[in-house]
């Protein structure tokens, strides 16, 4: 079987859909299916073409045996709606130019949407390349991107659910990353089949027996083995609504022993370490992100990790990914996330406690419930490790994934 995976973002970006896509596609390469991937040059999240790549219209290159090919995109730190759309719109066309000349016959096309404007590429190559189009649907376009502000012009908006549609329609296979999309869709097109393709983690790798020196971390950043470390991991985004964090270190500073760990990079970075020093946290530090290869040794070191997202409808269907390492490195969550994530991981798994988004008081509240019961905390590290290795393990996904593909092949 081949199949080709078209997505605008890809390793070495780092990220929730990079890293899921990534994923999969080894574990389905492993099956003897011959992958191969079309994507942009590296660019995310900085929105900045990284350095090796800079000047390049098009690449090809080998990951973990597979063919890479690279378009160019027009990258801006700009938040216009003009200069976004230019972005998801230059890849658009790079990717149908150069897919058209590089990518071999292929049996099925896997299209990671947003941007949804990329499912028209995706229709016309697994037409010019004879393959099935597998359409997957990690966050719904247009309704997120209205909510979100992206996409403000009610043209675009109408144009954009006529093209919603006209995917839908033509794929093989609808996947959905949670199963509120799946509901979402099937709801709207009941004659099509919507697939859950589960997001989730490798337990083999995110394993605290594999923690090669517990403490270290602790000990080069000059945290004390009596620290009670809260971290977050991920992109320092608008969606995520840190703010809450660095409020909640204002408030908890008299608590000498409790201590937050902010690592990633993203577009709100740099206001968040301005409120950072307006504020006057001594009990909270910065950190840039790091290679997935770290990510084990960081994790293994923090006591809870805390999840927010911004308290919008929105995100009552969001699953964030960061929540399955952690949760495979037996460390509990704070959750403040609303909908199926606080269904499935709080109220089924028993995995954390949950607070309410955007609320600093709920979320202090829960922090001091897992600083003051150390037997609490680790029982609900203990039920997240086997929540996630039972039912979002990577191996199971992408096995239970081929199996589906095999049909419609």
């Amino acid at each position: 079987m081949r199949l080709v995976i078209l997505t605008q973002y890809f390793p070495p970006e780092v990220g929730a859909p990079q890293n899921r896509l990534y994923e999969l596609a080894v574990r389905l390469q492993r099956k003897g299916v011959e992958v191969s991937v079309l994507t942009a040059m590296p660019n995310y999240p900085q929105m900045e073409v990284y350095p090796d790549y800079k000047g390049k219209h098009y690449i090809r290159e080998e990951m973990e045996n597979m063919e890479v090919h690279r378009c160019w995109i027009y990258a801006s730190k700009s938040k216009s709606v003009m200069k976004r759309l230019a972005n998801y719109f230059s890849f658009v066309f790079s990717s149908l130019f150069f897919g058209l000349i590089h990518l071999k016959k292929q049996d099925i096309l896997l299209v990671e949407s947003p941007p949804l404007f990329l499912g028209m590429t995706a229709w016309l190559l697994s037409v010019a390349k004879g393959a099935k189009m597998v359409f997957n649907v990690s966050d719904l376009w247009p309704e997120s991107a209205e909510k979100l502000g992206i996409i403000n012009n009610k043209f675009l908006l109408g144009a954009a659910t006529v093209l919603e549609e006209f995917c839908y329609k033509r794929a093989r296979l609808i996947s959905g990353q949670t199963q509120g999309i799946v509901n979402n869709i099937s709801g709207r097109f009941p004659i099509k089949e919507v697939y859950w393709l589960k997001n989730g983690v490798d337990i083999n790798l995110y394993n605290t027996e594999k923690q090669v020196e517990k403490g270290r971390w602790r000990k080069e950043n000059a945290y004390e083995e009596g620290d009670f470390l809260l971290f977050y991991g991920g992109i320092i985004g608008y969606a995520q609504g840190l703010d809450i964090i660095l409020n909640a270190a204002k408030r908890l500073e008299d608590y000498e022993k409790i201590k937050f760990v902010l690592l990633g990079n993203g577009p709100e970075k740099e206001r968040l370490l301005a409120m950072k020093a307006e504020l006057g946290l001594v009990n909270l530090k910065f950190y840039d992100a790091v290679p997935k290869s770290q990510m084990l040794e960081i994790i293994g070191d923090m006591n809870a990790s805390i999840i927010p997202l911004r308290k919008l409808d929105l995100f009552k269907g969001a699953i964030p990914s960061k929540i399955f390492e952690n949760l495979a490195m037996k460390k509990p969550i704070i959750l403040g996330v609303e909908g199926e994530a606080k269904e499935l991981f709080i109220e089924e798994g028993r995995c954390g406690v949950a607070f309410e988004p955007e609320n600093v008081e709920d979320l202090c509240e829960k922090i001091l419930t897992l600083y003051n019961n150390p037997v609490l905390a680790s029982s609900l590290g203990e039920n997240g490790l086997r929540y996630v290795s039972e039912n979002f393990n990577r191996d199971e996904i992408a096995r239970e994934f081929y199996d589906k593909l095999r049909q419609i092949q």
